[in-house]
C-alpha cells in the first residue's frame, strides 16, 4: 500500500485525462480515509487539492471551447 500511496503524491501531468484525474482523485480519497498518519494524511490531501484543480481547469477550457448553436443554425461561442 505504501508504494501505491508514493505513486499518487507525484506531480499532476497535463497529460492526464480528466477521467484519469477523477480516478486518481477517488483513489487519493480513498487512501485519505484510510491513512493513520497525520504527516501522510496532509501529503495526500495536498495531491487531492492539486488534482481537483487540474481537473477544474480543464473542464475551464472545454467548457470554453463549446459552441452552442443559434436559431439560425450559426455556431457562437459558449459564454
Amino acid at each position: 500500500m505504501e508504494e501505491r500511496i508514493e505513486e499518487q503524491t507525484a506531480p499532476v501531468e497535463d497529460e492526464k485525462t480528466l477521467e484519469q484525474l477523477f480516478s486518481e482523485l477517488e483513489a487519493v480519497t480513498g487512501a485519505l480515509e484510510a491513512e493513520s498518519s497525520l504527516e501522510k494524511s496532509f501529503q495526500l490531501y495536498h495531491r487531492g487539492m492539486d488534482m481537483l484543480k487540474a481537473c477544474s481547469d480543464r473542464i475551464d477550457r472545454v467548457e470554453k471551447q463549446i459552441q452552442v448553436l443559434d436559431e439560425k443554425g450559426e455556431a457562437h461561442e459558449l459564454q
